[in-house]
């Protein structure tokens, strides 16, 4: 795994090329500011929930782009919990769907794979 900062400023830039395309912002904009702070990577636990509810409800309305969406919110989450060292973490391999997740939003909201790649390299200095 790269190291923890690494990815979390590479989390945080990918966020940061979607807020603006997003209708619902509002799991983006606090998954952006507990990826900042060490100290609140913990609590990604509880925004996982919160988000899966929400990608559940998204699932049952077809709401396709949503659930695009929610679904790389959810492996931030889920990488942000893992990086914070706490008992029982999600699966070991979350952080390795972040990019994948992130490309297949950008498809869905129309913006350039080079875009996403590029935020994802300026987060990190081992970004591949």
């Amino acid at each position: 795994m790269q190291p923890s900062f690494d990815i979390a400023a590479q989390i945080a830039e990918l966020i940061a090329a979607f807020e603006p395309a997003c209708s619902d912002r509002e799991t983006l904009a606090e998954l952006q500011r507990i990826s900042a702070n060490p100290d609140l990577w913990s609590g990604s636990h509880g925004l996982f929930q919160r988000i899966r509810n929400k990608t559940l409800r998204a699932e049952r309305e077809r709401n396709e782009p949503a659930v695009c969406q929610y679904a790389f919110e959810e492996v931030c989450a889920k990488t942000l919990y893992n990086l914070s060292g706490s008992p029982a973490p999600f699966d070991a391999d979350s952080s390795e769907w972040v990019l994948p997740n992130a490309l297949g939003l950008a498809q869905r909201l129309g913006l350039s794979e080079s875009s996403i790649r590029s935020a994802w390299n300026a987060g990190g200095t081992n970004a591949t």
